[in-house]
Formats: structure tokens, sequence, C-alpha cells
């Protein structure tokens, strides 16, 4: 290599992103350098405008300019290399020819490399031996090929042609004589018009692997960001929590232990769902990646008959795995610090008080404005008639995000409010999350939860306004008492169809209603 390249390395002129000498590099603001195709072409699928080495993140896509210096001594040493190649190329033609490479069928003795393999002849031949391939005009005329082994391959055996026509109908390699004869009434061209056919599919093929790959390498740093958010909320918690309960002493150490536990244990659950799907997504980036070394191998072989008889090995995608609705949803820690508190409830009321203030008051910023009026649903004293019972159901209708309302249920006796997945709400209503409904009631038998089991409640007061608090994406609902700022109840939920907010004053055991419905907006 020259004395320029020598005192340079090859790492310092490669671009980090293709792995290949800079082509018209350019430098960030933060002092690194691509080709200006690699980082344009990465910011453009990139949700975000960042550095791909140090991750340092612009605001703005910065405007880049080809550093003229580093462009002149990436093609002075693209240069200096292509020279050395060729010297070491030229060296090594008259080598030996190894195990594994083709070796000369005219030499005696030792036999040297071949460096071409005639197609006509069947024979492939060393620089010595070739080059009455080269001056004799009768031998001008044979084709040459990259050498290889077993010519006899590319040969009719019923008429001891060499291949050279492609036969689309059946599929196959066949002679010049074969395509007047067993094939005339066929689709036949020549081998070289199918070869460009297949190069273009390698191609096209190739780059959707690529995309694959890429797509899945999103969808890792997606889920990796999906983890460290459910991680910053999962400290947030951590840091309240630890902050509550550090203040009670020892009364309520065994509390404040239980709920470390259960919050890192489902941090520990939502890391561990993110492993599982990275390790299968890297599994599949695995296997893509093989396959798209195959197809690049493949693509960049000159050989026409090697490419047309391995193509179908290659061209069907390895098996993988639709990722476009996969999500990590990081587990809901809202309530769980009102939960630990209440189970010392009795010491603690003040404390408490002020607790569920600030728990009610953050969830109403998330107040919606949707109207569940009881007068809609029915304007006289509710009848003991099952026929008059009617629901309100709002045409509006969430598939994400958080939502709150709050409902005055203080003049019915009976009631159930919640959200519903079902847009129809006439008959018989059965009332649980396999149904679609996630409702409290108050019925004859006191408050219940429709949970698979339903779940009685027991409430100190009865309340006046019951707000309803929804994190769709996290699976939550909260219920709770306006009028005394306390959590009725919360539960887990899996939300995978659109919500409507939904009230009914029905009479109800807890279990079921009987109801036409009344849409309303």
């Amino acid at each position: 290599m020259s004395a320029a390249s020598c005192l340079l390395s090859e790492d310092q002129f490669l671009c980090s992103i293709c792995l290949d000498v800079f082509m018209n590099p350019v430098s960030t603001p933060c002092g690194h350098n691509f080709c200006k195709t690699c980082i344009t072409q990465h910011w453009d699928i990139s949700p975000l405008c960042r550095c791909p080495i140090c991750k340092r993140q612009y605001k703005t896509r910065p405007e880049l300019h080809v550093n003229t210096f580093i462009s002149e001594m990436a093609a002075q040493f693209k240069l200096s290399a292509q020279q050395e190649a060729s010297r070491s190329s030229s060296s090594s033609q008259q080598q030996s020819a190894k195990p594994g490479e083709v070796p000369c069928d005219v030499c005696s003795g030792t036999k040297l490399k071949a460096l071409k393999s005639c197609l006509v002849c069947l024979a492939s031949y060393c620089e010595t031996h070739l080059e009455p391939h080269q001056t004799v005009s009768g031998l001008k005329r044979h084709q040459l090929i990259d050498p290889v082994m077993n010519l006899e391959r590319r040969i009719c055996l019923m008429h001891n042609k060499p291949l050279e026509m492609f036969c689309k109908t059946n599929q196959s390699c066949v002679c010049v004589i074969c395509s007047l004869s067993n094939h005339k009434t066929h689709d036949v061209v020549p081998l070289k018009e199918e070869y460009e056919v297949k190069m273009a599919e390698l191609v096209k093929k190739e780059a959707e692997l690529q995309a694959m790959i890429v797509k899945r390498l999103n969808k890792i740093q997606e889920i990796k960001d999906a983890v460290q958010l459910s991680k910053d909320e999962a400290d947030r918690e951590l840091e309240g929590g630890v902050q509550f309960f550090g203040d009670l002493m020892e009364a309520v150490e065994r509390g404040l232990k239980e709920f470390m536990e259960e919050i890192t244990e489902k941090q520990r659950r939502a890391e561990k769902q993110a492993e599982d799907l990275i390790k299968e997504l890297k599994q599949e980036i695995f296997e893509l990646t093989k396959r798209s070394s195959e197809v690049e191998k493949l693509s960049r072989s000159e050989d026409h008959l090697h490419v047309i008889q391995n193509f179908s090995s290659v061209k069907d995608d390895p098996p993988t795995k639709d990722w476009t609705n996969t999500r990590v949803r990081p587990p809901p820690y809202e309530g769980m610090v009102v939960r630990a508190v209440s189970q010392v409830e009795k010491m603690l009321n003040d404390q408490m008080k002020i607790l569920f203030e600030g728990e009610l008051k953050r969830v109403q910023g998330y107040r919606c404005y949707v109207t569940l009026d009881p007068d809609m649903v029915h304007p006289r004293p509710l009848q003991h008639n099952r026929n008059d019972c009617r629901c309100v159901l709002s045409k509006q209708s969430f598939s994400s995000g958080r939502f709150y309302f709050e409902l005055d249920v203080d003049k019915w006796s009976t009631w159930t409010l919640g959200v519903t997945r079902e847009h129809n709400v006439k008959g018989e209503i059965k009332l649980s999350p396999n149904n679609g409904y996630w409702t409290l009631c108050l019925c004859s038998t006191g408050y219940v939860v429709s949970t698979e089991p339903r779940v009685s409640l027991s409430l100190r007061s009865k309340p006046e306004k019951v707000g309803v608090y929804v994190h769709y994406d996290k699976g939550l609902i909260c219920f709770y008492d306006v009028s005394t700022a306390a959590l009725i109840c919360s539960s887990d939920c899996s939300f995978t169809e659109k919500l409507y907010p939904f009230f009914s004053p029905c009479a109800n055991d807890g279990l079921s209603i009987h109801s036409s419905s009344c849409v309303i907006q």
C-alpha cells in the first residue's frame, strides 16, 4: 500500500452506517462524519434526528455540506487501495490452485489457478493457457465466464450444446436446438435476458430484506423507549411512595415493603416482556440478515446459470412475525399508593384525604366533553316495569389515551355506571369485561364491581357524584367518590376496541340489566 495509506488506517475512511469508504462525506455539528446519502436516509426513516454515533439529538435537521478535505483524502485512500488490490491480484494469478479453487485443465504437473472457463471448450484455463482464446480469431468467439467447476452441467445432455436459452414455460435452461424442437411452442428467451430479470428481482428482494431489518431495528428501539418510559414512571411513583411511607415510621413499614415489591414486580414483568420481544426480534434480524447475505452474494454473481439455479432458494422470505401491532404496554401505576395507604386507613385519615384529593385533581385534568344526563334516561321516578328501563350511551368513543367524566347519582336508588365497548345496549345486558362492560353498580345488595368474578364493596358513605377515570393504553379504570375525593375501586383491564361512557338507572343485581338504549352526545 502507498506511503499515504500506510499512515492512515482504513477505519478512518469508513462510514459507520454503510461500512464503506466515504462517498460525499459530510460532518454533523457534533463532529462525526458520514456519507451524505447514508445520514440523510437514516434521518428519513428515524423518528428522531440524532447522531448515530454519540446519540446527540437535534431539534431541527442540520444543514449538511460535503467536507471537501475528507472527500479528497477518502478518494486518495480508495485509489491507493485499488492499486494495491490490483498488484496483489496480478501477483496471485500465477499461483497454484488452492483447495476449493478451479484449477487449469491444461496445466501438467502443478495445476495453476484458472482465470476463465470456456463454455464451448468445456475447459478452464490459467493466464498462460487462456492466451489462445484472446488472440486466435476462432477462439475469440467462444463464451468465457468466471472459472467454475462441473462445466458439464452447463451442457445439454441431449444435444451436447451450451445451455444458452431459458424456457419460461417449463422454468428450465435449454440449448438452442431444444428451443427450436421440444420447446418450439414455449416462451423461450436468451439466458442473459432471464438473468437480468432474476437480477432485478434479487435487487428488489435485497431492498425488501433490508427494509424489514430496519423496521425491526426501529421496533427494538420503540420497545426500549417504552421500557424506559415505564421505568421513568415507576421511578416517579417509587419516589413519591417512599417519601410518603417514610413519614409513617414503623407503623407502615410493612405497607411500604408491599408497595415496593408490587411496583417492582410489575416493572420486572414489563422488562421481561420487552426482553422476550427483543430476543425474538433479534432472532428474526439474524435470519433476515443471513438471507440478505445470501441474496447479496447471489446478486453479485455474473454466472447466469448459477443465479437462475439458486434463485428459488433465496426468493422467499424466512418465516417472520408481523410486528405492526406489537406493543409493550407499561404497567399501570396509578392508584398503587392509594391502595397501599388504605391498609392503614384508621391511622391515616387526614393523610389519605390529602392524597386522594391530589389524585382526583390529577385525573380530573383528563375530563372529556361528554355529558351523561340522567334526565335523558327517564324524566320521572324509575318504574319497576323492566320495559321502562333505558340506558344512556355517549356517541363519543375513545380508543387511546386517558379520559375522565363525572355523573350525579344521588337521585337514583339503583344505577350502573362505567364504560362499554358495545354500541348496542338493548335487551338483556350481561355486565362483565368478557361482554365488554367495565362498570360499578349500586343494586339491592350494595355496590358491585363487574369484574371476573364480581366484587362486592362496602363503602362508608353513599356517593352523590361518581367520577370515572380510564387509562386506555395501560388498561386501567378507576371509580371515585367525588364528594369525599376517595377512590372507590380500580381495576386492571384489557381494552382492544372503542369505549363508550355508559349509564343506566335500571334495577339490577350487579350481574345484568334489561334495557333499551338512549344514545346522546
